[in-house]
């Protein structure tokens, strides 16, 4: 299954001459680089949705809640971000809400 994730951008830079922005994405504290070649509009503290490695759209913050809980209750973010072997069992989770 191919998703998108939300998450909040924490710094954009410039690569090859101006020519390509890069912005740091956090995904619920996990820091990814992704393309803000498809929305050149984003600034540092939007949400933007995230796949494979391209932000595809900007989302308001609650929207981006309401999907990364989704995910998260349905287990794919783990996967999707490749980071399920730092993440503690189902049955050691407690359902504190994380802010992205």
């Amino acid at each position: 299954m191919c998703l998108a994730i939300p998450g909040k951008i924490k710094s954009i830079e410039s690569q090859y001459d101006g020519l390509v922005r890069v912005a740091k994405v956090s995904f619920g504290g996990i820091i990814k680089e992704a393309s803000l070649e498809m929305v050149p509009q984003a600034k540092v503290d939007d949400y933007v949705l995230v796949h494979v490695g391209v932000a595809i759209s900007i989302v308001d913050e609650e929207e981006a809640r309401k999907t990364f809980q989704y995910l998260e209750q349905m287990g794919e973010v783990a996967e999707e971000l490749n980071i399920s072997e730092f993440l503690p069992d189902k049955e050691e989770y407690t359902d504190n809400t994380q802010e992205i």
